[in-house]
């Protein structure tokens, strides 16, 4: 029987050095694609696939992300004055018991984020979001996920297809047999040095896994980076249980870095009705 999911992690206890100093008093997490923070972004696309509660995994000087799903009673009763429209901010408002929040207190790798929600998880699959991979398509990519889980179960990781020079930066995976935009998952490397992945297929931001990665995740050592790291965890797991990547049917920019952080907020700048034009005039006139 597939186990229905009803729950997404987002570790968001990083400390987003790559994006000093604009990320010494601001999580990286709100920095914002348009008028839109990447958290938001990564919420709306969980609420998309159905998912009903967020555990958000934080860390000190994180309380930003709080207050932006909370209640703005000064901001609305003051909008609300003025004859302004609160809908822009319907989206923000996460409603008590959608929303969970637990402290990474060092800050030890993906893999320990994750494990640091094991008891609001339970005994339940689960999916994880990294909301610096910012993925635009339609539907959304954790929707497609949730529909490709609806069929086989187990684990499902997104995959991404990358440049044979850039595998070294991602997780890798070694695939097996193929269906459409379904890889069976044989094997999974962190990081695998120059010249030895197994394939060019990167694991990418989001992932949806079975409860048992908690336990795997509990007395696992330092890998990649001296980190916990999530992916030796899920490489653990494959053969005991159904494993696979989905080719993700849209476009993911890389806002953990700043040239993809820029190209995100041009692309959706242009496909607004708002500023597109005025956008698209701005970069006629500078090239």
């Amino acid at each position: 029987m597939i186990k229905p999911l009803r729950k997404a992690v987002f570790p968001v206890g990083g400390l987003g050095t790559r994006f000093l100093p604009a990320t010494k008093a601001m999580p990286k997490e709100m920095l914002p694609i348009v008028d839109r923070p990447l958290i938001q972004y990564a919420v709306d696309e969980a609420m998309e696939a159905g998912i009903e509660q967020m555990i958000f995994v934080t860390g000190r000087g994180k309380s930003a992300i709080e207050d932006h799903f909370d209640i703005a009673f000064e901001l609305e009763t003051t909008m609300s004055g003025r004859g302004k429209s609160l809908e822009i901010l319907e989206a923000t408002r996460l409603k008590p018991g959608a929303v969970a929040y637990v402290r990474q207190q060092e800050p030890m790798g993906l893999g320990h984020a994750v494990w640091c929600a094991r008891d609001i998880v339970g005994d339940e699959p689960f999916a994880v979001l990294l909301a610096d991979d910012f993925m635009v398509g339609k539907p959304g990519c954790l929707k497609q996920m949730v529909e490709a889980y609806n069929k086989v179960g187990g684990n499902l990781i997104c995959a991404e297809e990358v440049p044979d020079d850039q595998t070294h930066r991602y997780g890798i995976i070694t695939p097996g047999s193929r269906d459409g935009s379904l890889t069976e998952v044989k094997g999974l490397v962190e990081k695998p040095a120059p010249g030895s992945a197994p394939s060019n297929l990167s694991v990418i931001g989001r992932y949806i896994l079975q409860p048992e990665v908690m336990r795997v995740l509990e007395g696992q050592g330092t890998g990649a980076g001296d980190e916990i790291q999530l992916t030796d965890a899920m490489a653990r797991m494959i053969g005991d249980q159904p494993f696979h990547g989905l080719t993700f049917d849209g476009t993911r920019y890389d806002c953990g870095d700043k040239a993809g952080f820029i190209q995100a907020n041009i692309a959706v700048a242009l496909d607004r009705a708002d500023i597109g034009p005025a956008v698209r005039d701005f970069i006629a006139g500078r090239c």
